[in-house]
Order: structure tokens, then sequence, then C-alpha cells
């Protein structure tokens, strides 16, 4: 029987949509949920550390924590294309937390930017077919974004 569970954490985080006719072309940032849905079969080996789970939620928040919180925690996600917002952040110098992607930092275009992130992390090590089934970015409490292979 497969089963699916998800495990999210949630980081301040700061963006601009360079391009947007409306007030998201400003800096700005928000309170982000970055949540994974697993999906497999739940191990059954008798004895086994994860009898009757998926993988164990500590596995899954470890992985989330460094791929993603400790990355965009506290920094803001600026496109390589956006000249304006870029030269506005190095007045700020080095030791500002910036993390420049090939995208515009949409909830949409990050969703699919944190499934390639954690993807690599999670493995069959249970012997149970689990995958990154998707990857769900909230950016406000009334918007979310999916990405799914």
């Amino acid at each position: 029987m497969t089963s699916t569970i998800r495990r999210w954490v949630e980081t301040d985080t700061g963006h601009r949509v360079p391009n947007h006719r409306s007030k998201c072309r400003n800096f700005h940032g928000h309170r982000y949920r970055w949540e994974a849905e697993l999906k497999g079969e739940v191990v059954t080996r008798d004895g086994a550390s994860e009898e009757g789970m998926l993988i164990d939620f500590g596995d899954v928040s470890k992985i989330l924590e460094e791929q993603i919180h400790d990355i965009v925690d506290h920094a803001f996600i600026i496109y390589v294309g956006d000249n304006e917002g870029i030269e506005a952040l190095t007045v700020l110098g080095a030791g500002h937390k910036t993390l420049v992607v090939p995208f515009v930092p949409t909830a949409e275009n990050l969703a699919k930017w944190a499934f390639a992130q954690i993807e690599p992390f999670i493995e069959t090590a249970y012997g149970n077919e689990l995958r990154l089934a998707a990857f769900h970015v909230r950016e406000t409490p009334k918007s979310w974004a999916s990405w799914a292979p």
C-alpha cells in the first residue's frame, strides 16, 4: 500500500519579481513554508527502526534544514537577470546573505528549485521505493505553489 507523508520547514526570506506590474516588483519578504511530499511503501521489516513508517520524519527534517532552510533563511533571493536589484544588493557588501538564481523567484519557480535541491537526498534507503512526489511552497497563508515531475 502506497502512503504519502509531508514535512515542512519555514523561513523568513526576501525576494522581488522585477517585471511584475504591481507591488511584487519591490524588495519584500515572506514567511515561506517549504513542504516536501514523499510517497512510498511503509516499511514492514520486523524489528527495523522504521517499521511502520515511510521514512523517519527526523530524516526528512534534516534534509530540509540543510538543503533549504540553511540556504534561504534570512536571505534575499534574486534573479541573475535582475541587474538593478543585484546592483542595489551589492551596496550591502559580501556579508549580506544573497542567493542569486537563474530564474525569477516566484513561488512556482521556487517550488521547482526546492524539488531539485531535495530530490537527490531522498533515497530508497529503507527498501520501500521512497520518492519525492512533489514540493509545495507557501508564500502567504492564502498562496501556495507546487511542482511535481
